[in-house]
């Protein structure tokens, strides 16, 4: 047993001592470039984690319109990373245009937080705003500004830190993308964390009041330690320079060649090896070249979204991300490399697909048990020797017969609206007196939050508290509504003011009637049973997911930026980018199309499109020859020369035999 602990140190060390090489050999640069994406994502996230409390709390918006708000902030966060590679390939630059537009992102931030001030309208010391059209102003022009900021930098950030190593690179570059996406969940964990505490605290000058000026405002600061951040480190950065318009000329390049071969569609013309060669008339071999490079890797992109749609739906947990790229990119990918397995970028991508599929089956597996241990329970009755109590939904039955069992009386009810009803009622000695009330709860309670009522079978009014909470006056044969007892509470044991010497722990989800009697005091009704699933059997479709994630996005962008021209990695960049926002459009028709009405069917759904999906992606990675765009670059400008030369040395033969 002491060999295999010996060999296991011994790769520990490896790995350490290949991490430690690997850090060695990174450009300073690509520090600043880090620390600069952890401050940003802190800021963006931050500000986000807030954003639509913000909306319906202080602009006093409907949850609607603040919902809708949202999303189109988001999508507009995923549509100008475009504008911002157009920027960068075509004009300014990476370097400039992350420059300029962390200035306008950070003024962004610093606008949102000035309209989250009150005080800037509040004449009347109320701690509301007087005049919300100023305020609802600053903090759209805010937000367009951030939407601006973030998504036009988003592409140019990761591409500028490629730009910082060698051809030689290669794995030090993969190690920067590794630590490129620790830093965004690093940013992404701790302000999800700091912000909406800062929002919960109070603040203000005249009145106290939930303080989104600091909650707005220490992202803002975080941005603009990041633009700071990033010229500090200007000298040492290497700076590839802008090309021209290369995206507009890509485009004219495949339309000439569409045109072209339309136009030589006759079996008269020999056919060309691909369809963009028929645009060597009109433009040269290097950017028909580099045109096949982009549209190749765009292709592989189609089936991308259906990742993004999973993905967005659950909540990953930045801890697990932070945990498992190291684990990943030092444990398991040198472990798959021992074993002999060319594990290619597009395989490692085709695992990750995998994983997310199974992460929605495992998220099935549990949603299945939580609809068995929840069962509906409607009609549901309850009864005492003289009293009693039937909750229904009407549109499960059509009418109720109640028999008393102490005299010849019955009472029939026939049933017309759909809603949900609880029927009180009392057996006397020649009548049943009835009261029927209309329920407010339809489904298990959110959160794990309890929701318990109270029946007063007494004979008599009374008042009713339950630990701190006050469910109020009840007069006989009357029935409180349903209050919520928080998830904090779940476990603790629930005392009533009537009977002291009786409690209950309700659980978690649970719904409780409890009726007041005479002779035992308290009956507890069990209308919803509380949860029996554990908490911890989402950790597979967590761990699934975050696994996946790292082995499906850090690839993604290293393979984006690897396989690009070296005047066209944001454009790239970019569509990559553009195959999140396509992930959302997906989950909306999808769920907008489905008629399921079981979650773990859409859980099972959208698992099984993404299998599928996987599969397709699999073929097409099969069928994918990986190329080095700086080989094929080099040559081309090594044949220019060859050419300038030649052309060089025939001018000067010309010039000598006219001489």
């Amino acid at each position: 047993m002491d060999i295999p602990v010996a060999a296991n140190e011994g790769s520990v060390i490896l790995a350490a001592r290949s991490l430690a090489s690997r850090c060695s050999a990174f450009p300073v640069s690509i520090f600043f470039i880090i620390i600069n994406e952890f401050c940003e994502r802190f800021s963006y996230y931050g500000m986000k984690a807030v954003l639509t409390l913000y909306l319906i709390y202080f602009l006093r918006w409907d949850e609607n319109v603040a919902t809708i708000v949202y999303h189109s902030f988001a999508a507009l966060c995923y549509l100008t990373p475009l504008l911002g590679a157009i920027i960068a390939d075509s004009w300014l630059g990476k370097f400039k245009t992350i420059l300029y537009l962390s200035i306008v992102y950070t003024a962004g931030q610093a606008i949102l937080s000035v309209g989250s001030v009150s005080e800037l309208t509040d004449h009347n010391r109320d701690g509301l705003p007087d005049n919300s059209a100023l305020h609802i102003a600053l903090s759209m022009v805010g937000l367009v500004l951030i939407a601006i900021g973030t998504g036009g930098i988003k592409p140019c950030v990761s591409a500028f830190g490629g730009d910082q190593f060698e051809d030689d690179q290669e794995e030090q570059r993969s190690t920067f993308f590794s630590l490129f996406y620790v830093a965004i969940n690093s940013g992404s964990l701790l302000s999800t964390i700091i912000t909406p505490n800062l929002r919960a605290s109070e603040c203000g000058i005249h009145t106290k009041q939930r303080c989104y000026p600091l909650a707005f405002g220490v992202p803002a600061i975080l941005m603009a330690v990041a633009l700071v951040v990033f010229i500090i480190g200007s000298k040492m950065y290497k700076k590839v320079k802008p090309q021209g318009n290369v995206l507009l000329q890509v485009c004219k390049c495949v339309g000439f060649a569409i045109k072209n071969r339309f136009r030589h569609r006759s079996k008269e013309f020999p056919k060309r090896e691909h369809w963009l060669d028929w645009a060597s008339e009109k433009y040269d071999k290097r950017l028909i070249a580099q045109t096949k490079m982009v549209l190749k890797v765009l292709f592989l992109y189609i089936p991308l979204p259906m990742f993004w749609a999973l993905f967005d739906q659950q909540i990953v947990n930045p801890v697990l991300i932070i945990i498992m790229v190291p684990v990943v990119d030092y444990v398991v990918y040198p472990l798959v490399k021992k074993c002999k397995i060319n594990f290619t970028p597009l395989k490692k991508m085709t695992v990750g697909m995998f994983f997310a599929s199974m992460a929605f089956v495992a998220a099935a597996l549990v949603q299945v048990q939580i609809d068995v241990s929840s069962p509906i329970i409607f009609p549901q009755k309850a009864q005492t020797n003289a009293t009693g109590y039937m909750t229904f939904e009407t549109s499960k039955l059509k009418s109720i017969d109640i028999i008393s069992p102490m005299a010849e009386t019955s009472l029939s009810l026939n049933l017309t609206a759909k809603e949900r009803y609880t029927l009180i009622f009392e057996w006397k000695v020649s009548y049943i007196e009835t009261h029927l009330i209309l329920d407010n709860v339809t489904s298990k309670p959110k959160e794990g939050n309890n929701l318990v009522r109270f029946i007063n079978n007494l004979g008599y009014t009374v008042n009713v508290t339950m630990d701190d909470m006050d469910f109020g006056v009840l007069p006989h044969l009357s029935v409180s509504n349903y209050s919520i007892v928080p998830a904090t509470k779940a476990s603790q044991t629930g005392s009533i003011s009537y009977c002291t010497g009786l409690s209950k722990k309700f659980g978690f989800g649970s719904a409780y009637t409890i009726s007041l009697d005479k002779v035992s005091c308290l009956l507890y009704f069990e209308d919803v049973a509380p949860n029996t699933v554990h908490m911890a059997w989402q950790i597979p479709q967590y761990f699934l997911l975050t696994c996946g994630e790292v082995m499906f996005s850090v690839t993604g962008v290293e393979f984006s930026y690897s396989q690009a021209p070296s005047n066209m990695k944001s454009v790239l960049q970019a569509g990559w980018l553009l195959t999140v926002a396509v992930g959302n459009i997906i989950v909306l028709i999808v769920a907008g199309a489905s008629q399921l009405s079981k979650q773990w069917a859409e859980y099972v759904l959208f698992a099984s499109l993404l299998l599928v999906v996987c599969v397709i992606f699999a073929i097409m990675a099969y069928f994918y020859t990986y190329i080095d765009p700086n080989e094929i670059e080099a040559q081309f400008s090594k044949e220019e020369k060859e050419e300038d030369k030649k052309d060089q040395d025939d001018d000067e033969k010309e010039d000598d035999s006219r001489m």
